[in-house]
């Protein structure tokens, strides 16, 4: 084997780039419109056939809408923020967050926001069982259809397993996203979501009419570029920080050396430190996501932006703000979940308005955001992600690490 094509199939484009295993060399990219509207193979057979074809095929996929995640927690500020992040984390937008025993209404609530995938989560190891159970209770009883990871007190997990599948909900347990207060253990709830994710709700978005698609991808898009996130963090070993601008949303992703003092001392968070982690804003874009991007400017007292460079910046200012600052859970509770960027060494941008000379205005705009509330990096290199490598690595990551590697290295100079 020689040469492997990885392959995004996004909302609008789909982009494929070929790669050679053995020297870790991008050979040829090419993106097409994504065929959503009759079928995503039309589309992706034509990408694979532009670069020249390889010896495997890799496909992440945010078509569709990508992956809508419900976060079902035990209180606000503990364990269903740390579901939110993981859920985060995972490749999903989060659409909604519960907190506490779930009510009628609290159901509807949840069926309303369209999850693709419900979170439950509740109770460290050991801790409170009550609201775990119940709220697995709820969700069986209104026979709820929607695929459940339960990710909550292992004591519990078995039973509110047993309660969903009794039901007939599709459910998967898996090791708990908070075992202990103040530590965030993701990846197994991550790992389960993917697989959720690839067993239920490709083949439910409708995108192709047979099995193949569904059999091709690995991942969710955003789940694939955190994971070439995490790898660039750990072939440079220090803070990096990537911010993409898209067309309706603009994700934001940090992968940043942990702290002695963070995981000990008086910095230390309730919900746990995620130290690779990722924000999605769902109003922030320059196409369809204009609009949302203008009433944040606004909100956040900026010159209203016009044209795709300035939306652009924009949105890239705003994301970075409310992921660095963090979110409040609930009215009149505090602001969790804020990242301290100021180690961050290198600033990578990405999107199409970048990829196209917008880079350095926006890049320079993030870095020159003094009054944003937050610590912005103090000795940061940018670069554009200009060739799109970022979730090729992702896919290739777990079987040709030395590949992924090579390619970081030379993409991004490290």
């Amino acid at each position: 084997m020689t040469a492997v094509v990885c392959v995004d199939v996004g909302s609008t484009y789909t982009k494929a780039a070929r790669i050679d295993l053995v020297g870790g060399r991008l050979i040829r990219r090419a993106e097409v419109p994504t065929t959503a509207r009759s079928d995503v193979l039309a589309g992706l057979d034509a990408a694979v056939a532009a670069v020249g074809g390889g010896d495997e095929l890799l496909v992440c996929s945010s078509a569709g809408g990508g992956l809508r995640l419900a976060v079902i927690g035990y209180e606000s500020l503990v364990t269903a923020e740390a579901g939110h992040r993981v859920g985060l984390s995972a490749g999903a937008q989060v659409v909604h967050v519960a907190a506490g025993p779930l009510s009628g209404t609290g159901v509807s609530a949840v069926r309303a926001a369209r999850p693709d995938v419900v979170l439950l989560v509740g109770g460290t190891d050991g801790g409170d069982a009550a609201t775990l159970l119940h709220n697995a209770r709820r969700l069986a009883n209104a026979r709820f259809r929607v695929p459940v990871v339960v990710a909550g007190n292992a004591d519990a997990r078995p039973e509110a397993v047993a309660l969903l599948a009794g039901r007939g909900v599709p459910v998967t347990g898996t090791g708990n996203v908070l075992p202990r207060i103040g530590v965030l253990d993701p990846l197994p709830a991550r790992a389960a979501i993917r697989d959720v994710f690839l067993r239920h709700v490709i083949g439910g978005k409708r995108l192709s009419k047979g099995r193949r698609f569904g059999a091709l991808v690995r991942c969710a898009t955003p789940d694939a570029v955190l994971a070439g996130v995490e790898s660039l963090a750990d072939l440079t070993g220090y803070g990096v920080l990537v911010v993409d601008v898209g067309g309706a949303t603009t994700d934001v992703y940090s992968a940043l050396v942990p702290d002695a003092e963070s995981e000990s001392g008086p910095r230390r968070d309730v919900a746990g430190t995620l130290w690779r982690a990722r924000t999605v804003e769902g109003d922030l874009g320059v196409a369809v996501g204009a609009d949302g991007t203008r009433a944040a400017a606004v909100a956040e007292k900026l010159a209203p932006p016009s044209g795709d460079r300035e939306l652009a910046a924009a949105a890239a200012v705003i994301g970075l703000r409310r992921h660095a600052r963090g979110h409040t859970p609930g009215p009149g509770q505090p602001r969790t979940g804020g990242r301290d960027l100021r180690d961050v060494r290198l600033v990578v941008g990405s999107g199409g308005v970048l990829r196209h000379g917008g880079g350095e205005r926006v890049l320079s705009a993030v870095l020159g955001d003094l009054a944003g509330g937050w610590a912005v990096p103090e000795r940061a290199r940018t670069v554009v992600d200009a060739e799109y490598v970022l979730a090729a690595a992702g896919l290739l990551t777990a079987e040709h690490p030395e590949t992924v590697a090579a390619l970081l290295s030379a993409t991004f100079n490290v």
